[in-house]
C-alpha cells in the first residue's frame, strides 16, 4: 500500500515537473487569461498579472530560485 502510494506520488511530481519545463506559463487565476478584471463596473487591468495574461507556475518558479541559488554558489 505504501509502495503504491510513494509511485502515485513521485508520478504526479514527475508529470509536474515535465508540465513545468515544457509549459512554465499558464493562465492567470483571477483574470483567467483576460488581462483585465471589473472593478466597480468598469474593466480595469489585473493586478496580479499586471495585463500580461500569464503567470509562472509555482514549480517554475522554486526551479528558477534553485538555479540562481546553485549558479551564485559555484562562482
Amino acid at each position: 500500500m505504501g509502495l503504491a502510494m510513494t509511485a502515485a506520488l513521485l508520478l504526479c511530481l514527475g508529470g509536474y515537473a515535465v508540465l513545468c519545463a515544457v509549459k512554465p506559463f499558464a493562465a492567470c487565476r483571477r483574470c483567467t487569461g483576460t488581462g483585465t478584471v471589473q472593478r466597480f463596473g468598469k474593466p480595469r487591468t489585473c493586478p496580479r498579472c499586471r495585463g500580461r495574461l500569464l503567470r509562472l507556475r509555482a514549480g517554475r518558479r522554486a526551479h528558477n530560485a534553485w538555479r540562481r541559488t546553485h549558479r551564485a554558489g559555484t562562482r
